[in-house]
């Protein structure tokens, strides 16, 4: 479980494919420290298990099932990946619940400034927009954000300074995909309120 908040931007040292599954080495700086193998570190808010560490570096294996559903299978050599530990009950939790499920692929439409703060807008993938409300949460690549409006299938929020700079939606760009976790709650509520509704 994690809260969308991203603890530093890690870089893709290699990703490649091996006999049992693909093999994704970063360089963490901040977060190797106190990791052990089998922890849980979300990789652009992709929940995946610690399987090598080395001086800061860690290293995970990849489903192919993660590849299709998120924007892993794009990054390469150089690439930056926001990176979050799991999450502690010890401390203040804030964000919002991020399990490190991710639900599918978005895609940016814009991302822009409008006066002293930067308006990112998002076309979801179909089957997924009863998610999405206004002042709702929602995870980008990992990192917690508010809904700021809704329209049709096109859904935006407003970033602060301090995102753009600690996290990779900094040099995101039109036609970027981005992963989307959607609300945890809300997918509970609407199972709760229609037993059918089942993926």
């Amino acid at each position: 479980m994690f809260i969308g908040l991203v603890e530093e931007k890690g870089e893709v040292l290699s990703f490649h494919q091996q006999p049992e599954a693909w093999r994704l080495r970063l360089r963490a700086n901040r977060i190797a420290d106190g990791i052990s193998k089998g922890d849980s570190i979300a990789v652009n808010g992709c929940c995946l298990s610690v399987v090598e560490i080395g001086p800061g570096v860690l290293e995970f294996d990849v489903l192919e099932e993660t590849r299709r559903l998120t924007n892993l299978k794009d990054v390469g050599l150089g690439d930056p990946v926001n990176l979050e530990r799991s999450l502690s009950f010890n401390g203040r939790v804030g964000g919002h619940f991020v399990t490190g499920h991710v639900d599918g692929v978005g895609e940016i439409l814009s991302i822009v400034r409008k006066g002293q703060d930067v308006l990112l807008k998002v076309k979801a993938p179909k089957g997924f927009l009863q998610y999405i409300v206004y002042k709702g949460c929602i995870a980008i690549d990992g990192i917690s954000l508010t809904v700021a409006d809704v329209m049709d299938d096109v859904f935006s929020m407003w970033l602060i300074p301090h995102t753009l700079e600690v996290t990779t939606l900094g040099g995101r760009e039109k036609g970027d995909a981005v992963n989307l976790e959607f609300d945890l709650l809300a997918k509970y509520a609407e199972k709760i309120l229609d037993p059918s509704k089942s993926r």
